[in-house]
């Protein structure tokens, strides 16, 4: 991966930093806050004949982690492709 210049690659790298942070912000959020904290108030829903607690903390969370990762993906082709690194 050659940069075209440093500031090229510090703008990249803040960039891939900031995606990162916003991806787990959301993986934190789905698996700890509504698999662990909010558990008893989204029991009061149901979802598909679940309680929604239950079902974020045994299926939901994992469906989002797949979802994250094709997102990840993505933004990171996208990001390749605006600073020239993509791989051929």
């Amino acid at each position: 991966m050659a940069f075209e210049s440093q500031d090229h690659a510090k703008a990249y790298w803040k960039e891939n930093l900031s995606l990162m942070l916003k991806l787990l912000s959301v993986w934190f959020i789905v698996s700890f806050g509504f698999g662990i904290i909010l558990v008893d108030v989204l029991n009061n829903i149901t979802f598909f004949g679940f309680k929604l607690g239950f079902w974020f903390a045994q299926q939901g969370a994992i469906y989002t982690f797949i979802v994250l990762i094709f997102i990840y993906i993505k933004q990171m082709n996208t990001l390749d492709k605006k600073y020239k690194v993509e791989e051929e």
